[in-house]
């Protein structure tokens, strides 16, 4: 199998230019920042938090996008059972208000779709926007008897295949499963994040 690459570079020329690579620790505090500009600091009642909370990403599956020495989005993926069956669920996904029009969004989602499928994954799920998110290749097709632990759109919760009938056993309750991370971690990463927003 290919070595997997872990930095892209986003085919834009001079100063619009960007790079992703694989998340570092240096870059919590900024993508903390990042999250509560985009999703405002009660992001944390937010459904798919559900899925996330006290828990690592998947490994190799946690993604920055950096542009001239500053962090301008974030994506990672966690694993979940999908009613019994391993999957990924995909999100956040952010970029900075100053940066939307570069294609960092996208470059992101299909930079980390590929990492995804590379490392061998069946299926990721999304709970998001058709309009944009049906460009990647997701659907709602495959996840009508999946359900999330909160009230939320069913027409919103999206899914892909990596490999053909990942999906087709999937019923019932989407959890988390993936390895957890000390509390006191997590609420270090929190804090850092702010204090960096209030800095700025």
């Amino acid at each position: 199998m290919t070595a997997l690459r872990n930095t892209s570079i986003a085919p834009l020329a001079g100063a619009a230019r960007f790079a992703i690579r694989a998340e570092r620790a240096s870059d919590v505090a900024g993508r903390e920042a990042l999250l509560d500009a985009c999703f405002g600091e009660d992001r944390d009642a937010r459904i798919c938090q559900r899925l996330r909370a006290g828990r690592a990403p998947a490994e190799g599956l946690a993604f920055s996008a950096m542009r001239q020495g500053r962090l301008v989005g974030t994506l990672r993926l966690w694993h979940v059972s999908a009613g019994g069956v391993a999957a990924l669920v995909l999100g956040p996904l952010a970029v900075d208000a100053s940066c939307r029009d570069l294609g960092i969004g996208a470059a992101l989602m299909n930079h980390a779709l590929t990492a995804t499928k590379r490392r061998g994954h069946g299926a990721v799920i999304l709970l998001g926007d058709t309009a944009y998110y049906e460009r990647f290749g997701f659907s709602a097709l495959k996840t009508a008897k999946l359900s999330l632990p909160g009230p939320f759109e069913r027409e919103r919760l999206l899914g892909l295949e990596l490999r053909d009938g990942a999906l087709d056993e999937c019923w019932g309750m989407i959890a988390p499963a993936g390895a957890g991370v000390p509390k006191i971690k997590a609420s270090r990463a929190r804090k850092a994040g702010r204090l960096v927003a209030r800095a700025a």
